[in-house]
């Protein structure tokens, strides 16, 4: 069973910043791109960070220079740090598992700037 588990996720003050994680099981991790999307109430899901099995990163122009996506292949784990947060960075944040055949996606977690 491929499992996505986030953590992380929480209420900020406008200015702050968060940690988001994602576990993976069931996958071989390391032949997996990693992604974050967030989708707001009646927006798009969109993509914000990627992270390749290469680790080549790439970014939304909204958080490039605020976000940094990384991962640890050890640890099956992904992970989103988030700083200098605004509220328009208000959403449900996903990650997402990705290669050629296959893509997974984790529950979502809620991620609120207040202010």
């Amino acid at each position: 069973q491929v499992q996505l588990v986030e953590s992380g996720g929480g209420l900020v003050q406008a200015g702050g910043s968060l940690r988001l994680s994602c576990a993976a099981s069931g996958i071989t991790f390391s032949f997996y791109a990693m992604n974050w999307y967030r989708q707001a109430p009646g927006k798009q899901r969109e993509l914000v960070a990627s992270i390749s099995s290469r680790r080549i990163t790439n970014y939304a122009d909204s958080v490039k220079g605020r976000f940094t996506i990384s991962r640890d292949n050890g640890k099956n784990t992904v992970y989103l740090e988030m700083n200098s947060l605004k509220p328009e960075d208000t959403a449900v944040y996903y990650c997402n598992a990705e290669n050629f055949l296959n893509g997974y996606w984790g529950q979502g977690t809620q991620v609120t700037v207040s202010s």
